[in-house]
C-alpha cells in the first residue's frame, strides 16, 4: 500500500511514543512502597513484612506493569487507525465484495479478520505481561495452557464481537432513533451476560470442583445462611497450575449464582483469612452490588451510545472518504466504532474505579461486622500483597485508572481502625 495513506497515522505513532516516554518517567519515579508518616513501623508499613529483595522487586515489577497498563490503550487504539489509515479495513470490505459473497458471509469474515488482526498486533504486549509476571513466580501457567487460554479468549471474544457488532450495523442501517434502539437491546443483553459468564464462559478457562475441605464449606455455608444468601453448595476453582495469587468471589444472578475459592487460596491462607474473604464476597451479595453493577453497566452503556454515536457520525461526516466509509452502516467502520468504545472506556476508568473502589471498601467493612472481628484480616492483606508483589500505596494516576480496590495500605489501616474500636487493643501487627 502507498505510503501517503499511513500519512495520518504517522503523528498517531509520534504522539503514542511521547505518551509512552512520560508514562515510563512517570511510574519509574514514583517512588512505591511508600507509606504517610503515621503508618511508618505499622502493620500497614511494608518494611515490615517484605524483605529487602522482595522490596527490591516490587519497585522494578509495579514500574514495569504499570506502564504496560497505561500504554495497552494507546496500543489498542494505534491498531484501530492503523486498520483505517492504512486502508486495510477498506481492502478487505471490497476483496469480499469482488468475490460475489452474500452479505451473510462477507460480514463474519470481515469480523474475523478485524479480530483476528487486533488479536495478533496486540499479542506482544501480552507476551510481554505474561513474561514479566513468570519471570516474578506469580504466574505458574506454562507457555501451551497460556496460548490456550488466550485463543478461547479470542474465540469467545469474536462470536461477542460478531453477535453484537450484527445487531448494531442493522440497527445503524435502519432509520430513526437508533441510538435508542441500540441501547434498548443492550440491556438484555447485559443481563443474560451476567447470567452466563459463571455457567458457560468460566468453565471454559478453569475447571470447577466441590471444596476439597467439607468442613471449612460447612462453616462458609453458615456464613451465607447468617447473610441469607441462597446458596448451598462452595465452588472451587483450579488455579493453581496458573498461578500464586489468591481470589474468591461470588457471581452470577438468579440461578447462576456461585460462590467461589481458588484453590491457591486453601493452600495459601488460614481459615479464619479464608472466612473474611467470603464474607466480604457476600457483602457485594448483600449489598446488591451485582445488581448495582449491571444497573451501571447499563447506565454506562447509554453514555457511551449517545456520546460515542455523536463521535461516529462526526468522524464518518469527516474522514469517511478517507476511510473508504460509504455510510454510518458501512462494516468499513468497524475498527472507527471500537476505536471510539476503547478511548470512551478508558476516558471512564477514573469514574468506574471510583466506584468499585466504594463498593470494595463498604463490603470489607461488612466482612468485619459480620464475623465480628478483624482478625486475620490484616495478615491476609499482607500475604497477599506479597504474593503479588504489589505496591501497598500507588500513586496517584494508578489508584484513578487502574485500581478497582482500595490499596493494601487503606486495607490494612482500616482493619486497624476497626480492632481499635471494637477491641480497645492498639495496632495488631
Amino acid at each position: 500500500m502507498p505510503s501517503r495513506k499511513f500519512a495520518g497515522l504517522w503523528k498517531w505513532v509520534a504522539l503514542t511514543a511521547v505518551y509512552a516516554v512520560l508514562m515510563a518517567v512517570y511510574v519509574w519515579f514514583t517512588s512505591p512502597n511508600n507509606v504517610p508518616a503515621a503508618y511508618v513501623g505499622t502493620a500497614a508499613d511494608p518494611a515490615t513484612f517484605f524483605s529487602a529483595e522482595q522490596l527490591k522487586d516490587s519497585a522494578v515489577l509495579n514500574a514495569l506493569r504499570n506502564w504496560i497498563f497505561f500504554i495497552s490503550g494507546p496500543w489498542e487504539w494505534l491498531i484501530y487507525l492503523f486498520l483505517l489509515f492504512g486502508g486495510l479495513a477498506r481492502y478487505w470490505r471490497d476483496a469480499l465484495e469482488r468475490r460475489g459473497l452474500p452479505l451473510v458471509v462477507r460480514f463474519p469474515i470481515f469480523v474475523l479478520l478485524v479480530d483476528a488482526a487486533s488479536f495478533l498486533l496486540y499479542l506482544p504486549l501480552r507476551v510481554f505481561g505474561y513474561s514479566l509476571s513468570k519471570s516474578y513466580g506469580i504466574t505458574t501457567q506454562p507457555v501451551p495452557g497460556w496460548i490456550r487460554d488466550k485463543l478461547v479468549a479470542f474465540g469467545v471474544g469474536y462470536v461477542t464481537l460478531l453477535a453484537v457488532s450484527a445487531v448494531a450495523f442493522w440497527i445503524l442501517s435502519r432509520k430513526g432513533r437508533w441510538w435508542l434502539k441500540l441501547w434498548l437491546i443492550s440491556v438484555p443483553f447485559t443481563v443474560f451476560m451476567m447470567y452466563v459468564q459463571p455457567v458457560v464462559i468460566d468453565p471454559l478457562y478453569n475447571h470447577f470442583t466441590e471444596l476439597s475441605n467439607p468442613q471449612l464449606e460447612q462453616r462458609i455455608l453458615e456464613l451465607a445462611a447468617k447473610a441469607d444468601i441462597p446458596a448451598d453448595r462452595v465452588y472451587e476453582a483450579d488455579m493453581s497450575t496458573k498461578t500464586n495469587a489468591i481470589n474468591a468471589y461470588v457471581t452470577g444472578i438468579g440461578s447462576s449464582l456461585r460462590i467461589v475459592l481458588w484453590d491457591t487460596t486453601l493452600k495459601q491462607l488460614t481459615e479464619q483469612e479464608i472466612l473474611l474473604i467470603m464474607a466480604h464476597e457476600m457483602g457485594h451479595y448483600v449489598m446488591h452490588h451485582l445488581e448495582w453493577s449491571a444497573l451501571g453497566a447499563v447506565g454506562s452503556s447509554l453514555v457511551v451510545i449517545v456520546v460515542g454515536g455523536w463521535i461516529y457520525t462526526w468522524s464518518i461526516r469527516r474522514y469517511g472518504d478517507r476511510f473508504g466509509i460509504r455510510s454510518r452502516s458501512d462494516i468499513t467502520a468497524l475498527p472507527l466504532l471500537l476505536l471510539i468504545i476503547a478511548v470512551l472506556s478508558f476516558a471512564s476508568l477514573p469514574v468506574s474505579n471510583l466506584v468499585s473502589r466504594g463498593a470494595e471498601s463498604a463490603a470489607d467493612a461488612y466482612a468485619m461486622d459480620l464475623l465480628g472481628s478483624a482478625d486475620g484480616s490484616i495478615s491476609m492483606q499482607q500475604k497477599t500483597a506479597v504474593i503479588t508483589l504489589s505496591d501497598i500505596n500507588p500513586p496517584l494516576l494508578v489508584r484513578w485508572f487502574r485500581d478497582t480496590h482500595p490499596s493494601d495500605l487503606e486495607r490494612i489501616a482500616a482493619a486497624m481502625k476497626f480492632e481499635r474500636e471494637h477491641k480497645g487493643e492498639g495496632t495488631h501487627e
